[in-house]
């Protein structure tokens, strides 16, 4: 194994051996999946706590699935309901967690860097499910394994994301995965969301979806992330739309076989033509959904293997 990492907070420290690895053992649980032959020991006598602090559909269902396939015991916390809205803090919230002694814990939280702060605090594996406007390791990983399936490879692809950059943790782990893979990215967004400092992403930046979608491989769009935005970013949904949103005009500047991508949830006839969205001779949203789960199950896998490995060490050792 190369992929010795004890949690998985974000794509930035993974190296690309990591991520290769990490995307092979979720192609060989997508092909399983499919079979209906997902191994119920893998993570069977394990305990994982999923704490999602912000509401999420796709992803805490696609975390509780993949828990659930492998053997692992899974409970879902009612963030809103807990003691975090009595007073709590995060910190307290973590050593009470920890001292119930669980596996694995996955986070989704909406203040930057407090997935990491609550990884130092507890002795489990953490996973990242969404921290603010920081990283979504695993919605990068679950579109490059999408992106592999359809296009063969995940490397020297021209890629465009499209939309909402300066609010999207997604756009972040996306561009940091597929640059540490050889691809030419291109951002497209109006200047109002695009993020300061862009230049040093190493990146192409355009404002015209026309020319940014010339002969791209890949097109992945972008909700509006309204609930994280303080100001008038857009002029109307209308005016969105009709210079931003993908629709059959937009794409036809890509190559002719190029994917169309989104994280959802979408907003469509705002980001995307619902026609478009749903095309499946280039739409591969539905695929991304099913390989999140893929995703979720090898990361848990990996970690797992890597805190048993390390339980042994520590136990020849004494």
């Amino acid at each position: 194994m190369t992929f010795r990492a004890r949690h998985l907070l974000g794509i930035e420290p993974l190296h690309p051996t990591e991520i290769t690895e990490l995307l092979d053992t979720a192609q060989h649980y997508a092909e399983l999946n499919r079979q209906g032959r997902a191994p119920r020991d893998v993570l069977a006598g394990l305990t994982q706590i999923n704490m999602f602090f912000e509401n999420s559909t796709r992803t805490q269902a696609s975390f509780e699935i993949a828990g659930k396939r492998l053997g692992a015991d899974v409970m879902n916390m009612a963030m809103q309901a807990s003691s975090v809205k009595k007073g709590e803090t995060l910190i307290d919230t973590a050593l009470t967690l920890n001292a119930m002694r669980p596996d694995l814990l996955v986070v989704r939280h909406p203040n930057s860097g407090a997935v990491d702060l609550l990884a130092q605090k507890v002795n489990c594996s953490v996973l990242n499910a969404g921290d603010g406007r920081h990283e979504h390791p695993t919605q990068a990983l679950l579109d490059a394994l999408t992106i592999r399936r359809a296009k063969g490879r995940l490397h020297r692809l021209s890629i465009a994301i499209c939309g909402d950059i300066a609010h999207s943790r997604v756009a972040r782990s996306n561009i940091m995965l597929l640059g540490k893979m050889e691809n030419r990215i291109r951002l497209i967004a109006p200047p109002t969301l695009m993020p300061s400092g862009v230049a040093e992403f190493g990146v192409e930046v355009f404002d015209d979806m026309e020319e940014g979608l010339r002969d791209v491989d890949v097109v992945m769009m972008l909700r509006l992330q309204k609930e994280r935005m303080d100001g008038g970013f857009i002029p109307s949904e209308r005016e969105y739309f009709h210079r931003y949103g993908l629709d059959a005009a937009k794409l036809a500047h890509a190559k002719p076989d190029a994917i169309v991508m989104h994280p959802g949830p979408m907003n469509r006839g705002v980001e995307i033509d619902g026609t478009i969205a749903d095309d499946i001779n280039r739409s591969v949203i539905q695929e991304q959904v099913e390989m999140g789960v893929a995703v979720r199950m090898a990361a848990m896998d990996l970690l797992a293997r890597n805190a048993r490995a390390a339980r042994q060490e520590t136990g020849v050792m004494a």
